[in-house]
């Protein structure tokens, strides 16, 4: 397993190590030690599915404290294009970017710390998007930010319009926003 560093620090991508044979593949998606000795020290609580047609934006979402998620993303079936936002208020990368593109392929995990909006497009029909949370699921504590923010100038590639949910199409503007981070 290796762990790569973005311009964010906390942010990183985790590349597995996959063995491949005619019979197929196998990687280990999570090893609490591995996680450890890489400064990783996170309580999974919840496992999350979703399944998405091409051209799909979730997000930009996250939870508020009490209810603040860490989430370790990967995709088991298809593409995304998933992007995190740095909202921790004190931090130099305050309202910074990064994005990945996750694939069925190239088996990349991306670990997305507390204190950060995260969102994804699918690139692919059928995607399966797979992510573990550091804390359960609190509809009163979630908020979200427009994905096609202005001041964020996400970079969210070839996508025009993309299919959306009520609320997303409704979320605040970063410069609005008051973080809780």
């Amino acid at each position: 397993m290796e762990i790569i560093k973005t311009k964010i620090p906390d942010l990183v991508i985790i590349k597995p190590s996959v063995f491949k044979d005619d019979r197929g593949y196998f990687f280990e998606s999570y090893n609490k030690e591995k996680f450890l000795s890489e400064g990783i020290d996170q309580n999974f609580v919840q496992d999350n599915e979703s399944k998405s047609m091409k051209g799909v934006l979730r997000g930009l979402h996250f939870q508020k404290p009490p209810f603040t998620q860490g989430k370790l993303v990967r995709v088991m079936q298809g593409a995304v294009l998933d992007v995190a936002v740095d909202l921790r208020k004190h931090s130099p990368t305050y309202g910074q970017w990064e994005s990945i593109e996750l694939t069925e392929d190239n088996k990349f995990m991306y670990w997305v710390p507390p204190g950060f909006a995260h969102g994804f497009v699918t690139l692919e029909d059928n995607t399966v998007f797979f992510y573990k949370c550091t804390n359960v699921y609190n509809s009163a504590s979630e908020g979200s930010l427009r994905w096609d923010d202005p001041s964020l100038n996400i970079d969210w590639g070839n996508i025009k319009d993309p299919i959306l949910s009520g609320k997303d199409k409704i979320a605040p503007l970063f410069d609005t926003f008051e973080s809780p981070y």
